[in-house]
C-alpha cells in the first residue's frame, strides 16, 4: 500500500490546515492517541511485526489497527517529518517493577524541535496527550501530570509521572538520535522473548476524551476521570466484540486464540 499523508490524517480525524507549529503538533498527538490503540494483537497471534514504513502504514492506516511503540512512534515520526517538523528518534529504557531500567532501544520516543524541544510519544499507552517540553515544565491532562527531569552531571533525562505526591520515572533516555533500523533487534526481542511482557497477555488500550478504555488479558477496563471500572471478559467472542465495538478493530479472520 502506498503511503499517503492525507489518508493518515483522515485516519486520526484531522481536518483543516496543519502547520509545523505547536498548536498543530498538540492537536496531532491528541487525535492520534484518541484514534489509534496501543495493542499487541499480532504478537499474541504469532504474526511478525516488521519495522518498515509500508508495513506500519498498511497496518495502522490501511487496516485501521494499532500497534506498540516502535510502530506507533515510528509511523507518527514519518508523518510529522512530512508535515514539516524537525523530528529525531530517541531510545528509551523503561522502568521495571524493581526500579531498574530496561536495555537500550527498549522504547522508542520522538524529539520534536520547535521554539523549544519537546518529547512526543503516542506509543506508551496511558501517557501525556500533548508535547512535553524538556524544560521541566509540568503538563497535566485527564491522564495525570508529567514532566522531564535531568540527571545531574549527566546527559540522561527522565520521563516522569506524578502518582499521588511522588514523581516516578517511567523511562529514561538521552538526546542521541537514532534510525528506525537501530530498533530492529529489540523489536524481535519484544515480540518473541518470554522475558518481554508483550508476549504474556493481550493488551489493547486507547485514550478517550474523559479517560481510557483497555483490554488487559481477560478483563475490560474503562476509566472515566479518576474512576476505574473493571469487568471480566467471559469468552473469546466477547473479547472480539469489544475490539470491534470499542476499538474499531476487526480480528474475526482469523479469530484470537483462547
Amino acid at each position: 500500500m502506498k503511503v499517503n499523508v492525507h489518508k493518515y490524517l483522515e485516519r486520526i480525524g484531522i481536518t483543516g490546515d496543519v502547520h509545523a507549529d505547536y498548536p498543530s503538533l498538540r492537536r496531532l498527538q491528541e487525535h492520534h492517541m484518541l484514534s489509534v490503540p496501543f495493542e499487541n494483537l499480532d504478537i499474541m497471534n504469532g504474526r511478525p511485526i516488521e519495522l518498515k514504513l509500508e508495513s506500519m502504514y498498511d497496518k495502522i492506516v490501511g487496516k485501521r489497527r494499532g500497534g506498540y511503540c516502535y510502530e506507533l512512534n515510528g509511523l507518527f515520526g514519518w508523518l510529522l517529518q512530512n508535515l514539516g517538523y524537525s523530528v529525531s528518534i530517541l531510545s528509551g529504557q523503561v522502568r521495571r517493577d524493581d526500579g531498574t531500567f530496561g536495555p537500550e532501544f527498549d522504547h522508542m520516543v520522538l524529539l520534536v524541535t520547535l521554539d523549544e524541544d519537546y518529547i512526543v510519544d503516542v506509543g506508551f499507552g496511558d501517557s501525556v496527550r500533548s508535547p512535553l517540553p524538556l524544560s521541566g515544565k509540568v503538563v497535566t491532562d485527564v491522564s495525570g501530570s508529567y514532566r522531564i527531569t535531568h540527571e545531574q552531571d549527566s546527559d540522561v533525562l527522565f520521563f516522569q509521572k506524578k502518582f499521588e505526591d511522588e514523581w516516578v520515572s517511567e523511562f529514561r533516555f538521552t538526546l542521541q538520535p537514532h534510525k528506525l533500523e537501530d530498533f530492529y533487534d529489540m523489536n524481535v526481542y519484544q515480540q518473541t522473548s518470554p522475558e518481554s511482557h508483550f508476549t504474556h497477555k493481550l493488551i489493547c488500550s486507547m485514550a478517550t476524551p474523559n479517560g481510557r478504555i483497555s483490554i488487559s488479558g481477560d478483563f475490560f477496563i474503562e476509566t472515566i476521570g479518576s474512576e476505574k471500572n473493571r469487568r471480566a471478559i467471559r469468552c473469546n467472542e466477547e473479547r472480539n466484540d469489544l475490539l470491534r465495538s470499542r476499538f474499531d478493530i476487526d480480528m474475526s479472520e482469523p479469530s484470537l486464540s483462547e
